[in-house]
């Protein structure tokens, strides 16, 4: 596995360093000066107990980065005891403390062929993190250039043999490997069943009896010292003889907490209660073979084979056996599958072991006892403003991040010596991507179709291609990995077999044909070079879950998964939030050709309803565009896995995503997506029914009330208006008009339409009745009219409120509809729709107004030049207006385009996401931003729910309380960062 320092200091000789090119940067000028820099305070708290958990003022950060990216870096990565000195307080600071590490021993370890190329390479990898391009993987903001360990992987894979010692070392092992943040995968296959015998004649107790103890421990070392449970993976091969127990293991506990919770216990995720039921902190997974597939396939039986010997100790019916999976996963959604055949066709080094295991979240899968960090890059950073990608920036990039990550190995610390061991032999990397479903989205593909698999597959071609290339010139410049003389023949098999799939790729489009075109290049040249040098690492890239990088970086999409909803909860910079439409949305409308009053109309429809079923003027074929993780529009499950399947051929590990079903899904539907994942060639599948787990802190009344919430404050408002104080069954009184009246007529057309409404009202000035007439229309109609009207006007006289009857109509659709001759309402989705509108501008006060999203065209104007709706701003919209208005305390929704080298363009500027609300880069946001009540939601999973009545199913964070949104296998907090899994 290694080589002598004889023969490593003879190729050292006759190797030289590489050369750093500058792309992003300028000669001469840092680029710290380039941006325009502001202080922020930062603090957080639970919403629960109103308990403040964390508070530090003053940090310094771009103006263009966002309040979560900023709370996120502040609260997470910032080292430094609180109040003291050495406290970090600048993002320069942070940058630099693992930038400058990385480029001195870059320097020591021979990497670079001058000191000019070494500080290019500072400089280049400074502007890329300083501008969200990409970012490294959590253990490295954490622990580089600290006086902690320098550990800086995320994943590792560990080893349990069949022996008392190795069991107790797993637990050891796995117990530091918590403590330091990150998690750990294994696979138990190797200890005997509980159906074969010990040599002292008793019987063994089974790997499932050890999966307690390791649960226990799991459950008790806080991860990274803080307070979310710990990840890991637990595998067990399907011809394992304890299989069906491993299987139903956390079924039967999902039992034992559903009993527990109607008998009163406090079994929620962290609750007290909780800790007596196992097997609830590992992620399991059954490594099935060809062979068994097979045998489900033709529905024949497959063999349990005892681990001593390898004879065939139980028979059983393969589609028996598949569908307890099935029916486990129905029931708890584990175990998962990995499929043994597949990830073993595509090692690059099996004369040195078997890929056994993963990591807990199913994207590195190598060696046993080894790790892999990984960084991960902003898809939407190299879309540049004419919808075109940068395929030249983005090569560069992967470079860039892969020289990096290598030179990272040479003074990375190890939890065990064996893992360190292995990782330097093997030197694993993980270079990913974020963003892809918004990058889909902005470019007019939906996730689910042909033309957004066939561009993310050439996108993941491209990295991939890319990676090895650099880790071909890498071996060139110092040395390739130690193990690849061993498995020469086997790693240029698997270089072959990923240029191979990119050759079979059939472009549908001009960006994915230059896309697949450079691929190409980098897969040819890479082999070309690889052949002659070896290649620096054994592996280079996976989809992992991006969580809280993915916030770091601004994105609007973790890894490869598809946009969670289209309207997000943001956080402003003076306190306060507001819900705002993914601004990827009138970025993909205009990219479609439409209109810009169009856009704006379903942008406002979008962030009413935060779907596009039926929104104003949109085409139906362009609605797949806009299909989200979750809500009216779902994407199908086989959607998920199509795209899986798309892009996993060009990657060397795995997919970090979970299929979600609904909860309607039956049993056989989880067989096929079970079944069709290893047809379509994946590596790994997890699946979750919505909903099928009761310990989780939403299956209570919040779930039955989803639908009540959206419209609580209409109720509330005609209980206080209809209510008699005094009696509990009190009538309401009719108020009626007096004879003589104020009455305001307005005209109005609607898609060629004409119609008059006369809106009557009591001398107070509370509107009291409304009569409608529709020119040209038949005696029916306007019959149905009149006493629509006079329906309407006894209401009002009873004291129903204006505003309940404004949230009733608006947005109904039928027609007449289209334009409108009204310049404060240019769009209507019909008569109804309009007249309620317009109502609302005639007779609601602002404050009343604004909360359902109706403005003026005065009002929105003003708000575009001055960030304010109104000229003296009601109270609750002073935090609006100042993130809005203060480009110096460097709000999100103002994100100024930095300058920077001339041809090098401002992904922030260039790429906007969900905390960039202008397209153009200014200080307003674009239409569909609104507040949010304090107190009703704090993350986009809970806006959701608001809106669309339906569970956003995730636990709520435990270190601030608000519901967590999935990322890739795990969930992620947009509030503070915390995952539920290996970050």
């Amino acid at each position: 596995m290694s080589i002598t320092p004889q023969a490593k200091q003879k190729n050292r000789a006759a190797r030289r360093g590489l050369t750093v090119e500058r792309v992003f940067t300028t000669p001469g000028s840092h680029p710290y000066d380039e941006v325009t820099w502001g202080r922020r305070d930062i603090v957080q708290t639970n919403w629960k107990s109103g308990e403040t958990i964390f508070s530090q003022e003053g940090v310094e950060f771009p103006d263009f980065w966002s309040q979560n990216a900023a709370t996120i870096v502040t609260t997470k990565y910032f080292r430094g005891a609180m109040g003291a000195s050495t406290r970090e307080r600048s993002l320069k600071q942070l940058i630099d403390r693992v930038v400058l590490t990385y480029t001195k021993a870059g320097k020591d370890n021979g990497y670079f062929a001058s000191d000019a190329d070494a500080e290019v390479f500072e400089h280049e990898l400074t502007w890329m993190l300083l501008h969200q391009v990409f970012s490294f993987n959590s253990p490295v903001w954490f622990n580089v250039g600290t006086a902690s360990p320098q550990q800086v992987s995320a994943c590792f894979i560990l080893n349990v043999d069949d022996s008392m010692d190795s069991i107790l070392n797993w637990y050891r092992e796995e117990g530091l490997i918590f403590k330091g943040g990150s998690g750990a995968g294994l696979n138990l296959s190797r200890i005997r069943s509980s159906k074969e015998l010990l040599s002292s004649g008793g019987t063994a107790s089974g790997p499932i009896s050890f999966m307690r103890g390791a649960d226990a421990s799991a459950g008790t070392i806080k991860s990274g010292g803080a307070t979310r449970r710990a990840a890991k993976m637990v595998v067990l091969d399907v011809d394992h003889p304890d299989i069906e127990d491993f299987i139903e293991t956390k079924a039967r506990e999902e039992g034992k907490i559903r009993a527990l919770r109607e008998a009163g216990y406090d079994m929620d995720l962290g609750g007290r209660d909780i800790v007596s039921v196992q097997y609830q902190n590992a992620n399991n997974s059954v490594r099935v073979s060809d062979e068994f597939m097979r045998a489900v396939e033709s529905g024949t039986s497959f063999g349990l084979k005892a681990r001593t010997d390898g004879r065939v100790v139980e028979t059983v019916d393969a589609k028996a056996l598949f569908r307890k999976i099935s029916q486990a996963a129905w029931e708890c959604a584990d175990p998962g599958l990995q499929y043994d055949d597949t990830i073993n066709d595509w090692h690059t080094s099996p004369e040195s072991g078997r890929i056994n295991a993963s990591n807990p979240c199913s994207e590195y899968m190598h060696l046993d006892n080894s790790s892999c960090n990984l960084a991960s890059l902003n898809l939407l950073a190299f879309l540049r403003e004419d919808d075109t990608f940068d395929v030249e920036r983005f090569v560069k990039t992967v470079e860039i991040v892969i020289t990096a990550m290598d030179i990272s190995i040479c003074f990375a610390d190890f939890p065990t010596e064996a893992i360190g061991e292995t990782t330097r032999a093997f030197r694993q990397l993980g270079i990913g991507y974020a963003n892809l479903g918004a990058l889909l989205m902005a470019t007019g593909h939906g996730y689910d179709s042909e033309g957004g698999r066939q561009l993310a597959a050439a996108l993941t071609s491209l990295m991939t291609g890319a990676a090895y290339r650099r880790s071909a010139e890498l071996a060139g410049a110092v040395g390739p990995y130690d193990g690849y003389a061993r498995n020469a023949t086997a790693h240029q098999r698997v270089m072959r077999k990923h240029a191979a799939a990119n050759d079979e790729l059939r472009p549908l489009d001009e960006m994915d044909s230059a896309i697949q075109t450079a691929a190409t290049e980098q897969w040819l040249t890479g082999i070309t070079i690889g052949e002659a040098n070896g290649w620096r690492n054994a592996q280079a890239s996976v989809l992992a879950p991006t969580g809280t990088i993915g916030f770091m970086m601004d994105c609007d999409t973790t890894g490869i998964e598809p946009d969670f909803s289209l309207v997000k909860f943001k956080k402003l910079v003076g306190g306060g939030s507001m819900q705002i439409v993914n601004q990827t949305v009138p970025r993909a409308l205009r990219r479609l050709g439409y209109a810009e009053e169009t856009i704006e109309a379903i942008v406002e429809y979008i962030a009413e309803h935060g779907h596009v079923v039926d929104a104003p003027g949109l085409a139906l074929e362009h609605y797949e565009i806009f299909d989200c993780a979750m809500g009216k529009r779902s994407i199908a499950p086989m959607g998920h896995v199509n795209m899986m399947a798309a892009v996993q051929p060009f990657l060397s590990g795995a997919i970090s995503k979970t299929v979600n079903l609904p909860e309607t899904a039956t049993i056989e539907e989880i067989e096929n997506v079970y079944f069709q994942g290893w047809k379509l060639g994946l590596k790994a599948l997890a699946v979750y029914r919505d909903n099928c787990k009761v310990g989780q802190p939403l299956s209570d009344s919040k779930a039955k009330t989803a639908d009540k919430a959206v419209e609580a404050v209409a109720e509330k408002a005609v209980e206080k208006a209809v209510a008699a104080p005094a009696a509990e069954h009190a009538r309401p009184t009719r108020r009626r008009l007096p004879k003589a009246r104020p009455s305001l007529t307005t005209s109005f057309k609607i898609g060629g339409a004409e119609g008059y409404m006369t809106a009557g009202s009591y001398p107070d000035n509370g509107l009291g009745e409304v009569f409608l007439k529709l020119g040209k229309q038949g005696s029916t109609l306007a019959g149905v009219m009149d006493a629509f009207s006079i329906a309407v006007s006894i209401g009002l006289q009873y004291g129903v409120p204006l505003e309940t009857y404004v949230q009733k109509f608006t947005n109904l659709r039928f027609e007449p509809a289209g334009l409108t001759d009204d310049s404060d309402i240019r769009m209507a989705q019909s008569i109804m729709d309009y007249i309620f509108r317009r109502l609302a501008l005639d007779y609601l006060p602002y404050e009343t107004r604004a909360g359902l999203g109706i403005y003026t065209t005065a009002e929105r104007t003003r708000y575009a030049e001055t960030g304010s709706y109104e000229a003296d701003d009601a109270a609750e919209l002073e935090s609006f207006s100042q993130s809005a208005g203060e480009q110096a305390e460097a709000a999100p929704e103002a994100p100024a385009p930095a300058p920077a080298a001339p041809s090098a363009p401002n992904p922030s500027a260039s790429s906007p996401s969900a905390n960039s609300p202008s397209v153009s880069g200014a200080a307003a946001p674009a239409p569909g931003a609104r507040l949010v009540t304090s107190g009703q939601v704090h993350s986009s999973a809970e806006l959701f729910e608001l809106q669309q009545g339906q569970t956003a199913d995730a636990p709520l964070c435990m270190s601030c309380g608000i519901k967590m949104r999935p990322a890739g296998s795990c969930y992620v907090c947009e509030g503070c960062g915390s995952t539920s899994g290996c970050s």
